[in-house]
């Protein structure tokens, strides 16, 4: 593999591979930490989902607690810390539920998913490039949302859907 670049999120490289057909191809790969998505449960019928401004895309998008894998942190831990720095909540009510490859043509990024239940409120910690506004929505609710397109999220509608939300 051949290192194009590192930035502080992912690497960049470039691999000849051989696939299982035999034949060779030059692969351009973003290897990613991997990341969690968290499901936060105020109770049954409600739960919490961010309004979060992509700067990348120069839009807010409807989006679920989510973010990176730090070095050596544990998927469990990483879900902890992401919903009490995005919602402002904690939990010791934590269950995974699945994982997708968002992007497996070209990255090794892995999304794990949690549930979230019995929230106590903290108070968020956002980080200084999260511009983050957190409500709370009833089922009924995410789903106008989702069919008027106003929520476009991949991960976001993977983890509705996956909890039978949409």
């Amino acid at each position: 593999m051949k290192n194009k670049f590192k930035g502080k999120l992912i690497k960049v490289f470039t691999k000849k591979t051989r696939l299982p057909n035999g034949e060779i191809i030059n692969l351009e790969i973003v290897k990613h930490p991997g990341a969690v998505l968290i499901v936060p449960f105020v109770n049954k019928n409600k739960i919490i989902l961010l309004k979060q401004y992509r700067p990348v895309i120069d839009q807010y998008l409807y989006e679920l607690p989510a973010g990176t894998l730090e070095a050596n942190e544990s998927e469990l831990s990483c879900a902890k810390r992401e919903l009490i720095e995005e919602t402002g909540y904690s939990t010791k009510k934590i269950k995974k539920i699945g994982q997708i490859y968002p992007c497996p043509g070209y990255s090794t990024e892995k999304i794990i998913f949690f549930t979230a239940q019995d929230l106590t409120t903290r108070g968020n910690l956002l980080e200084k490039d999260e511009i983050i506004q957190s409500n709370i929505y009833t089922k009924e609710q995410i789903n106008k949302l989702f069919k008027k397109g106003k929520i476009v999220d991949a991960k976001t509608i993977c983890a509705l859907n996956m909890i039978g939300w949409i």
